[in-house]
């Protein structure tokens, strides 16, 4: 009898860790980490309020297995897309402020206001500033069928033909949206502009020449811009990118102001303790300073410069105001 009863306790013993090693197994499949240990139930949600293939989604599910190593448990990404942003956003700032729901979000969260007649959430004061992570370059593209190499030759065919040209975006009054809202400007042309729900429809209709242009986060192109289905105009970064020489700049092509880049941050809901933010804010900084994601970020062009939670609450406050200009110089309808 005792030794029916050893045999029992180490099948249920090898029935556990069986059922544990598939949800290992299917925790690494999705990129979430592997550090799951037993007795284990906690979980890092990162909702994203923008779709798949966007920039803000590309870098965080690049750098998701240095984070579950860094905050010491598994990381699940959520994708919550819808009007610019706020959808994912107010799913976020609904949860407990415990450090275990966070959101990585873009220059959009601070264009709320300028953009929308009504927001059900202060992007400022409703949140927890936890980090500037770093920046991403922006670039301008067109549909290959498009008979324009370069910034000079995209201007003279709009110009030949005002307002016979689209241009997609990822949502009325989203940095892509302001970006190539300022392309227009710098250049004296006229586009007309479709709005879409997220950069994923956008980039499909861009592929398949329901849109001529658009503006883009390069780590969001860089397989269509090597596979030749999207053709590189020009970037809005100072100088030219490492991870793209090929790629002119708007400066050197005759357009100085075009200056613009997205960034990408990350907070949680308001209330948080002091101690969660110290320790979340640290295990970004670890987790971004390991060789192979510094390596990822910068074959993706991307700045990384992980910041402070003061600086971070600063910077928020100082892109509300400019982009609150530049919506208002852009035209942007309120919602």
């Amino acid at each position: 009898m005792k030794r029916h009863k050893h045999i029992t306790s180490k099948r249920r013993t090898l029935v556990r860790l069986t059922a544990l090693g598939f949800a290992t197994s299917a925790l690494a499949a999705l990129g979430l980490g592997s550090n799951v240990v037993l007795g284990q139930t906690k979980v890092v949600r990162i909702i994203l309020p923008v779709a798949t293939a966007s920039g803000v989604d590309t870098i965080t599910r690049a750098s998701s297995q240095s984070l579950s190593a860094a905050l010491g448990a598994p990381v699940v990404i959520e994708n919550q897309p819808g009007a610019g942003g706020i959808v994912g956003t107010s799913a976020m700032i609904k949860s407990p402020p415990d450090g275990y729901t966070l959101s990585l979000v873009s220059n959009n969260h601070v264009i709320y206001p300028s953009v929308y007649k009504s927001v059900p959430f202060d992007p400022i004061n409703d949140i927890t500033p936890i980090a500037v992570i770093g920046s991403t370059p922006i670039v301008f593209v067109v549909n290959p069928k498009l008979p324009a190499k370069d910034a000079k030759e995209l201007i003279a065919l709009i110009k030949a033909k005002p307002g016979g040209y689209n241009y997609g975006s990822s949502g009325n009054g989203t940095i892509l949206h302001l970006a190539a809202e300022m392309f227009m400007d710098e250049a004296g042309v006229k586009a007309t502009h479709v709005p879409y729900k997220g950069v994923g429809p956008m980039l499909t209709d861009l592929i398949g020449g329901q849109v001529e242009m658009g503006t883009l986060s390069l780590p969001s192109i860089q397989q269509h811009l090597k596979s030749g289905a999207l053709r590189a105009i020009g970037t809005g970064t100072a100088a030219r990118l490492a991870a793209a020489p090929d790629i002119p700049t708007m400066t050197e092509q005759g357009m100085p102001g075009y200056l613009v880049e997205g960034w990408f941050a990350v907070i949680g809901p308001a209330r948080m303790s002091a101690a969660d933010v110290k320790r979340i804010n640290a295990a970004f900084v670890s987790a971004f300073a390991t060789p192979e994601l510094r390596e990822t970020m910068a074959k993706q062009g991307n700045t990384i410069n992980v910041s402070t939670p003061e600086f971070a609450a600063k910077f928020f406050r100082d892109e509300m105001a400019k982009y609150a200009k530049l919506v208002k110089k852009a035209g942007v309808e309120l919602q």
